[in-house]
């Protein structure tokens, strides 16, 4: 079929998809405006084609990706929902998409309002005194956030050398330890698959500057001994980090601040709708409690009775976390999803996203092992150690469903389970999308034992069939040779 071929084998020799006019500057304005030494020794090797051929051409490779705008993506702990496309009108209104960062503050009050509004909104979400929007990416909020505690125990005159995370942390956090200066404890999770507070009263010491724990964790679980985990830290002298990763589970139904939690990374691209995937953009602001606000990244949107200015006087603060003040756009694409929802909105944000979760657990749990069989938050972690004795493993279940038009859940993380698969369908899903995804997952276990073949060499209905990862990881090569 066309779409199948490539755009270089699509060009003509001689065709072009633009026509520009004469300019009254001349044939040669090239020559004379773009000095010889930053202009082409030979014509850009890119296909002659016209310009329908080149808009088809895109569209139909835009449908070969999947997407959370074409199906299900039911990816766990990345939160990929629907993101209203209002939202992506006011992230380019002229007024926010033109301003430039050097700007002095008196052009930028809008912005800087915005900034300031919605910094107070997350802290009023979650509890605590002071926010910032500098860092880009939730993995750069943990480095942020781990960065200000390490400031404020140097305040106090003890920097300390460790931090403790779970076995269930995401991968980021043990990294953002590591480039914070510190060693990484790791405490076991309990057969229930959360934190016991004896167990990090064993490790937590005046040599242990705090601990990192995301709530709820990995396996979709709420922390039940949280409370009595931040007295066991706290009266050590120790700081807690929650990794808010898997906000979208607490919107309106409890404050990280009121658990004891100190800092908190949010996720703007997975909880407050901005688009994810594909490498960003990003924003992974951070809040902390009154102790700690000195230290956040300089400057910080301040104001001053109807005026708003960019306030670098800041003697204790860690400095700048970033060129300039953040993802300016995701922002904007935050404020308006927050002020579209209100407070009652979402609070129903995460009531769905938990319902949601749940009846998907149920619907699966009989032919998948269910590792903790308990009432789950906005994700849960299903095994398919039955299905690799049967001869399919996790990633053998993950391809096949591509051929049922639906993305693959993460598999193999977390670590702690095996042959893990772990499902968010967050609250954006209908009930009859989420019918099909379990029809889907139950006729692929049952095809395991009816076609093995079926499974085990998916998928079948993509663009690309089943790749050599190992070999794909080592030798990739993406250069077009005609």
């Amino acid at each position: 079929m066309s779409e199948d071929i490539l755009i270089y084998e699509k060009s003509r020799p001689g065709r072009t998809g633009f026509s520009l006019t004469a300019t009254s500057a001349g044939d040669d304005a090239v020559d004379r405006l773009i000095p010889a030494s930053f202009r082409r020794r030979e014509p850009a090797a890119l296909p002659e084609i016209s310009e329908p051929e080149l808009v088809r051409h895109y569209v139909n490779l835009s449908t070969k990706n999947h997407h959370i705008d074409k199906g299900f993506y039911p990816l766990g702990s990345c939160t990929m929902k629907y993101n209203p496309k209002v939202n992506e009108v006011a992230a380019t209104l002229p007024g926010f998409a033109q301003l430039h960062p050097l700007q002095p503050d008196e052009d930028c009050q809008g912005a800087l309002e915005l900034m300031y509004r919605l910094a107070g909104m997350l802290t009023d979400i979650t509890g605590f005194a002071r926010a910032t929007l500098q860092p880009v990416a939730g993995a750069h909020g943990e480095l942020t956030g781990l960065l200000v505690m390490r400031a404020a125990m140097i305040k106090r005159g003890n920097v300390r050398k460790k931090i403790i995370i779970p076995d269930s942390a995401h991968g980021t956090n043990p990294a953002s330890v590591v480039i914070a200066g510190y060693e990484v404890v790791q405490v076991k999770s309990t057969d229930r698959g959360t934190l016991a507070a004896s167990d990090v009263a064993v490790v937590m010491d005046e040599e242990t500057a705090g601990i990192m724990i995301t709530n709820p964790n990995t396996l979709g679980l709420f922390e039940s001994e949280i409370v009595q985990i931040a007295k066991v830290v706290h009266a050590k002298g120790g700081l807690l980090y929650m990794d808010g990763a898997n906000l979208n589970a607490l919107l309106g139904q409890a404050k990280p601040a009121e658990m004891g939690y100190d800092v908190l990374h949010f996720n703007l691209h997975k909880t407050f709708s901005t688009p994810h995937g594909g490498g960003g953009p990003g924003a992974g602001g951070i809040a902390v409690t009154a102790d700690l606000t000195p230290f956040l990244p300089s400057p910080t949107v301040e104001k001053d009775g109807d005026r708003y200015n960019l306030n670098y006087d800041r003697p204790d603060s860690i400095g700048r976390v970033h060129n300039f003040h953040g993802n300016f756009a995701n922002m904007v694409r935050g404020y308006a999803y927050i002020r579209q929802m209100g407070a009652g909105g979402l609070k129903e944000v995460s009531e769905n996203a938990v319902l949601n979760a749940n009846y998907l657990m149920n619907l699966l749990k009989d032919r998948y092992e269910l590792p903790h069989d308990t009432t789950c938050q906005h994700e849960f972690v299903l095994s398919a150690a039955r299905q690799k004795k049967r001869g399919a493993r996790a990633s053998d279940i993950a391809k096949r469903l591509l051929d049922y038009g639906f993305h693959a859940p993460t598999i193999y993380f977390p670590l702690i389970v095996s042959e893990a698969m772990m499902i968010e369908p967050t609250e954006t899903e209908s009930k009859e999308t989420l019918d099909h995804f379990a029809e889907a997952m139950n006729a692929i276990d049952k095809e395991i034992d009816d076609n093995l073949e079926l499974v085990t060499s998916a998928p079948r209905n993509t663009p690309v069939r089943r790749l050599d990862e190992v070999r794909a990881s080592k030798t990739l090569d993406i250069k077009y040779v005609g």
